[in-house]
């Protein structure tokens, strides 16, 4: 007899966060191997714009992405979109040029496009309303702690041999969770270690707009939904900031700081500990207004709405003299983002069917992604010239628009529950 598990759904959750650190270490990687890469290849600004880019058009195609998963489910789906992403992860290491190295982001941007809508995915199926936020935050802190792994691993990797063991290392790493993914995940009503308590925690605490219909998600019919652009526009407008730490914080603090390699292997993860703690602080706001009456949506919205306002303290990051303060200052950002964007990227999962979950968070993956391809090639073509400091500017004013869409235009079909009210 198969021995039973209590708190299965956090087991699940926890396989996904690792699945995750892996999906956004890789991402990041690029970004600090950067100021390497572009003097091998003898690559400007511009230049790398366009890998950046190439990655930010793969990672665009999220929709396709979680529809498939939706089709043939989580396991299979997840599985074989991380498989893709590991092999050509390791690939990167054998790039001998820009355009080979843009080739390879944009390939492995559609198979790392699967990470948010399949966590998202999770979360719908393995727990209840009030654990929802929380959930969503812990597996994103895989996103943020995955990121600040990226700084010391290509660090070490260009001191002991070159950039490209980096890559093959972190390949290898996600091939491996492949395995372990395939292995241990099943959905809860299919997993043999599942206790009937569990199951009956999870399913009577989640709303009955959220139960799978056995009707195929439509793109078109989820399109033509106002909640969908209701947090897919806020996603255009605060994923920049995302995109800006990963893509061109190193850049920055090397080319406008004066920092070191070692000073960005010592200091460089710092924003993205911060955006950890960011990933917990927007459930807590939304938990904590939920205890106090508010609706569970109109709980995300002012989640969002205190990480937008924090967010505005990027604006002064090129304009501040000492370089430490502005590292605080991108600090601040990693966290007031990340406490913005858990808050709307778990709302998929507050207003959609289980069934449609990741569809529609690819959706806001698209609009995203589609605000941090825009923004990296303005940054790419207009830096030499004007500098960073409008890039900043923008960065603070950019989310404060999304609150105001967030309000705007998306309808709560949720009301206080009377357990989280109590």
């Amino acid at each position: 007899m198969l021995r039973r598990l209590y708190a299965l759904r956090w087991w699940m959750i926890s396989l996904i966060t690792i699945g995750t650190i892996l999906n956004y270490m890789t991402r990041t990687m690029l970004g600090v191997a950067a100021p390497t890469i572009m003097g091998d290849f003898g690559i400007t600004e511009k230049e790398y714009s366009w890998v950046t880019g190439f990655f930010q058009a793969g990672i665009m195609l999220q929709p396709i992405v979680g529809y498939v998963m939706d089709l043939i489910g989580l396991k299979l789906g997840f599985g074989l979109f991380a498989l893709a992403w590991g092999a050509i992860m390791m690939m990167h290491g054998a790039a001998t040029s820009w355009p080979m190295l843009a080739a390879l982001r944009g390939l492995m941007g559609m198979a790392e496009g699967s990470a948010q809508p399949g966590g998202m995915k999770a979360v719908a199926e393995w727990f209840p309303a009030k654990e929802r936020g929380f959930a969503g935050g812990f597996y994103n802190i895989g996103a943020s702690f995955g990121s600040m792994l990226a700084a010391p691993l290509v660090a070490w990797a260009i001191l002991f041999h070159s950039w490209r063991l980096a890559f093959v290392i972190a390949g290898g790493a996600a091939l491996l969770w492949v395995a372990a993914w395939f292995r241990f995940y099943y959905s809860p009503k299919d997993h043999p270690k599942i206790t009937a308590e569990e199951k009956q925690h999870i399913e009577s605490g989640q709303e009955a707009h959220v139960a799978a219909s056995t009707a195929k998600p439509s793109i078109l019919s989820l399109l033509k939904q106002r909640n969908v652009w209701g947090i897919a526009i806020p996603r255009l407008l605060a994923d920049p900031t995302w995109g800006t730490l990963s893509f061109w914080i190193p850049i920055y603090l090397m080319k406008e700081r004066g920092f070191d390699l070692k000073q960005i292997a010592l200091y460089g993860w710092l924003p993205w500990l911060t955006a950890d703690i960011g990933c917990l602080m927007g459930p807590t706001i939304a938990w904590w207004l939920q205890k106090r009456g508010v609706s569970l949506v109109n709980g995300r919205r002012w989640a969002f709405t205190v990480g937008a306002l924090l967010m505005t303290g990027m604006m002064f990051v090129a304009k501040v003299d000492d370089p430490y303060a502005a590292l605080a200052l991108i600090c601040l950002g990693g966290f007031a983002h990340q406490t913005l964007s858990i808050s709307v990227i778990t709302m998929s999962s507050d207003l959609f069917r289980k069934n449609e979950v990741a569809t529609v968070t690819g959706m806001g993956g698209l609009c995203g992604n589609l605000g941090i391809l825009t923004f990296s090639l303005l940054i790419g073509g207009l830096v030499t010239t004007i500098g960073y400091s409008p890039f900043f500017v923008a960065l603070g004013v950019m989310d404060i628009l999304g609150a105001i869409w967030l309000w705007t235009v998306v309808r709560d079909r949720t009301s206080p529950p009377a357990e989280a009210a109590k």
